[in-house]
């Protein structure tokens, strides 16, 4: 388990929100929720700040905040590990690929926002500028592309389907992924999970509290990032058990945290 420290603030707020399914959330709140990891009440109202000027949260009264503008769309896509199974289609040998050469590098923000569009829908690097991934989803190209564009992709860069890939590039593309080190990953994720379901419910609520938030979030952050890659490039069914799992944890886990919540208000 993670140091108790090893929480930010930013994170905790977000994820409050997130679990929150709408109701607002108070300065009060997220000041005795990020206690419970050791943060003081200064760094907690300067992250509100922060993340307010960023738009990612606002204000709907007097220290209550929602989630704002700026994390709606990114929350969506966040949330959606929950069915990627649903999102999944047999793979033909296609591929997904997205040229990025004529954007350049320079523009820091630009270039961050650009990677995360890109690595949260499993791309990886064939060639300079040049990403791709297998064609297994659901939606359809032009869906693809307003996503990554909606995520921070240029609107100038090209994304396209590869049907025949020359003989060399085939092979190179199928061993950007590390299949074993993903399957392996899926395993100890779910036997971690597991391990604190079976003890979770005898520990005290603020404890319970913060191992579900460190266990949970790392669990579900390695969901949201997983490359969704089909058979034979990943073990499909040591995926399937490790969604299943990490699914009822954050059930849990969110049950827990509405507790702590409940426990505020009622003080």
């Amino acid at each position: 388990m993670k140091k108790m420290n090893t929480a930010s603030p930013k994170d905790l707020i977000l994820n409050i929100l997130l679990a929150a399914e709408g109701r607002p959330l108070l300065t009060r709140e997220a000041v005795e929720a990020c206690a419970l990891f050791g943060i003081p009440p200064s760094s907690v109202r300067v992250a509100l700040a922060r993340l307010s000027g960023a738009g990612q949260i606002e204000a709907i009264g007097r220290g209550a905040y929602q989630l704002g503008p700026a994390a709606a769309e990114l929350a969506r896509e966040l949330g959606s590990w929950k069915t990627i199974e649903q999102r999944l289609k047999e793979w033909t040998g296609a591929w997904i690929m997205v040229c990025s050469g004529m954007l350049g590098r320079t523009n820091r923000t630009a270039l961050a926002k650009r990677q995360r569009a890109l690595n949260l829908l499993g791309f990886q690097e064939l060639d300079r500028d040049i990403y791709v991934r297998p064609d297994n989803l659901v939606d359809g190209l032009e869906v693809i592309r307003q996503r990554l564009r909606r995520l921070g992709l240029e609107q100038d860069a090209i994304v396209l389907k590869a049907c025949e890939l020359d003989e060399e590039r085939e092979a190179q593309a199928r061993k950007l992924w590390n299949s074993q080190s993903l399957t392996i990953g899926y395993k100890q994720i779910r036997e971690r999970l597991e391990h604190s379901l079976s003890k979770i419910e005898a520990l005290e609520l603020e404890e319970a509290a913060r191992e579900s938030f460190l266990i949970g979030e790392a669990a579900i952050r390695q969901m949201i990032y997983d490359p969704l890659l089909p058979p034979p490039l990943v073990d499909e069914a040591e995926r399937r058990a490790c969604l299943t799992v990490v699914k009822h944890y954050d059930m849990v886990g969110h049950e827990i945290w509405r507790r702590i919540s409940d426990s505020y208000l009622t003080e």
